[in-house]
């Protein structure tokens, strides 16, 4: 059981400044400061055992998001090279990788051994001690660019602020037996009946949507690029929805008439047999409401909260007592609304909406706080849109953070905006963009809006790959047919399958695309495919759970190609069901992730930021007698990887050191060497632009 903690909170520093040690010690603070609300947060669990409980199927147990917020700052910070060690190998590997239920995130209890509460804590500990030592030794410049360590601190800090809030989702989830309230997180206490909503003209406006690159405070990769967009005159709800509007929808059958759900709705309903909001609950006839630690009579004029699916259901509803189009908002006609709301977090002096944990612990009235002509336009609970979410045009990933937004352009994950109580940080910002599947509860409700128009604005998903880095790497894997012996995939398989048999569990590390992957999988037992970038381990999960993949592959400048790559293309019938993609840092696996007959590990150690060290975590995956194959050009690079941890090419003792001497070195205690080989890879840039690489393949066998 933890100890409480005062709840305090500075607003975000500012990227922008002209006193670098007043910076410094603003990003102090508000280091400390997050940390202490998240340990507030769990303080309010009273049993250890509720750690490791699931109330929420779809989410690990409380344990993985108390140790998950620090072990970020470590793998980013080791990524990064800003440190050199790991804090504790076993923690950092089970709570690494696990939060959106996306297809690669390992859900399955019987894989993790959890850590002790006890132990996690003294793990938190640990690691905020090397960060506060970071933060007094770090060299600053301002503005805060995105490649310095102050802004990977201040991501540690925006990242643990989102968990805050999921995490608060899920502990609402708990048996109240496991907590105890706290008059730090202390509840509305201002329940009564709902006022009647009515609908209010909004007029057209052009707009651009995105982030501005000036914007001093810190930001998320798919806040950036521009979007223009002119959105059409609509009339929107003045308030929330209330429980005692939705209660409307209830009462008219809403959960049991199937024609106001869609597809995805319906399959839901079928599934949880849902008949109320999550946090609903009735007792002898009495609607009550479960809040973060206490149950409450249902507060019928506090914003209702629902998924996605039921603010849908509920909008079809209303449609169809409806002269007008009623719907929930776009992106772009939300932002409409928070235009007029001339603050930002930042610059306010007291929050205008509940919101930033200024006001409550909880939702409260939904004509509590007037902002524009409009009630919580921000604050209060965040609200459902009708718009997937995607990147602007320009849009950039963060190399420190590659999976925080890719994963969701799906079209799978709506828009969420605006905030809730509990949203602090970036999430109260302007403009922030968070993203959840469908399905997912958060502190979540929605307004509605109604048009003239019976189509939705939004622009679909863009379902083909565009950034040419990954366009790239999918045309490596996939232009060649499986009899192309040119193809350096496919001579690597020449060489390998001949140590593969029909039982053999194989392990592709860094499958990129995973073409190598779905070969093997031809031949093997089982096969996992795992890589460190999210956006490869999506294409891999797209090509066999969907049966095809898209892309555009650069000819000259402007002009691209269009490619379409299916599950047929590869040999297949149907999706390989012996074949397992996940996505992992090889220096630091999973534990399930073992006793392998073969193990593959191409063209990964010169994209490593310890080589020595992923050999020898690989080496411990191989069973006593199994094959270790090694493909690589030495092409060493000081940025990715620090000169004194190269495996060879250098000097030692004033003479020359080759990569393939070395490697012999560190193999040949644990390995025998069966067999060496040359593969010439072409990476194709554009039609007439390659690159050409000479890899060097060892294959080892493992002494027993």
């Amino acid at each position: 059981m933890l100890k409480q903690k005062v709840i305090t909170l500075d607003k975000p520093p500012l990227l922008t400044g002209d006193n670098v040690e007043s910076k410094r010690a603003e990003i102090r603070t508000y280091f400390e400061q997050t940390w202490d609300v998240y340990e507030s947060l769990f303080s309010l669990i009273n049993q250890d055992e509720a750690y490791y409980i699931r109330p929420e199927p779809l989410r690990h147990p409380l344990i993985f998001y108390y140790g998950h917020t620090a072990v970020f700052y470590i793998n980013k910070l080791l990524l990064g090279q800003f440190i050199q060690s790991r804090e504790n190998e076993q923690i950092e590997s089970v709570c690494a990788v696990g939060v959106d239920e996306m297809s690669w995130d390992d859900l399955s209890p019987g894989n993790y051994e959890w850590p002790s509460v006890g132990a996690v804590s003294e793990y938190r500990d640990n690691v905020k001690k090397r960060v506060l030592a970071l933060i007094d030794t770090m060299p600053l410049a301002l503005p805060i660019q995105q490649d310095s360590l102050a802004w990977v601190l201040l991501m540690g800090c925006e990242h643990e602020r989102i968990h805050v809030e999921t995490s608060s989702v899920i502990i609402r989830m708990l048996d109240l037996i496991y907590l105890t309230p706290s008059n730090l997180w202390k509840f509305c206490a201002e329940f009564s009946d709902a006022p009647r909503n009515r609908l209010i003209d909004v007029a057209a406006q052009d707009l651009v949507l995105g982030k501005p690159e000036a914007n001093a405070t810190y930001g998320w990769d798919n806040e950036y690029g521009q979007q223009p967009l002119s959105v059409d005159k609509f009339s929107a709800s003045e308030y929330l929805v209330s429980n005692q509007e939705f209660m409307e929808f209830i009462n008219a059958g809403g959960y049991q008439n199937k024609q106001y759900w869609t597809e995805e709705g319906q399959s839901w309903l079928a599934f949880t047999k849902a008949t109320t909001p999550r946090f609903w609950d009735v007792k002898n006839g009495e609607y009550w409401q479960r809040n973060l630690t206490e149950e409450i009579p249902l507060p019928l004029n506090w914003p209702v909260e629902v998924n996605y699916l039921e603010a849908k259901a509920f909008c079809n509803w209303k449609n169809s007592l409806s002269e007008d189009f009623v719907r929930l908002p776009t992106e772009g006609e939300w932002q409409v609304l928070r235009d007029q709301l001339d603050t930002d977090l930042p610059y306010w002096s007291k929050a205008p909406g509940n919101i930033n944990l200024e006001h409550y612990a909880s939702s409260c009235p939904v004509d509590q706080f007037k902002q524009t002509e409009f009630y919580d336009v921000i604050g209060n609970v965040w609200q459902w849109t009708e718009s997937p979410i995607d990147g602007y045009e320009g849009f950039k990933v963060h190399p420190l953070y590659d999976d925080f937004s890719t994963p969701t352009f799906d079209g799978q994950h709506n828009l969420i905006k605006g905030g809730s109580w509990i949203s602090t940080g970036n999430e109260a910002t302007r403009d922030s963009r968070y993203a959840f599947r469908r399905h997912f509860y958060q502190h979540a409700g929605f307004r509605y809006v109604a048009s003239s128009s019976q189509e939705v604005p939004i622009t679909p998903v863009t379902k083909c790959e565009m950034q040419t880095e990954i366009s790239r790497l999918l045309h490596h894997h996939f232009k060649a047919t499986s009899v192309d012996t040119t193809c350096d995939i496919q001579q690597l398989l020449s060489l390998v399958k001949d140590y593969i048999k029909a039982d053999s569990k194989v392990l592709d590390l860094g499958c990129g695309a995973g073409r190598l992957s779905f070969e093997l999988a031809k031949i093997a037992g089982q096969v996992d495919g795992i890589d460190f970038t999210a956006r490869h381990i999506q294409h891999c999960l797209d090509l066999k759970e969907q049966g095809q993949v898209r892309y555009a592959m650069p000819t000259q400048g402007d002009i691209f190609d269009f490619h379409e790559v299916t599950l047929a293309d590869l040999g297949f019938q149907q999706a390989p069901e012996n074949l397992n993609f996940a996505q992992g840092d090889g220096h630091n696996l999973k534990p399930q992730f073992c006793d392998y007959d073969v193990l593959v590990c191409h063209r990964v150690i010169e994209y490593s930021y310890h080589p020595e060290v992923l050999l020898a975590q690989l080496s411990q995956r191989v069973k006593p007698g199994g094959i270790m194959v090694i493909g690589s050009s030495y092409g060493w690079n000081e940025d990715i990887t620090d000169k004194h941890r190269w495996i060879g090419g250098v000097k030692r003792n004033g003479e020359n050191l080759s990569s393939e001497v070395h490697l012999t070195e560190l193999m040949e205690g644990e390995f025998e060497l069966l067999q060496q080989a040359d593969i010439v890879s072409q990476f194709e840039l554009d039609k007439r632009t390659s690159q050409t690489a000479n890899n060097h393949i060892t294959i080892w066998r493992k002494k027993i």
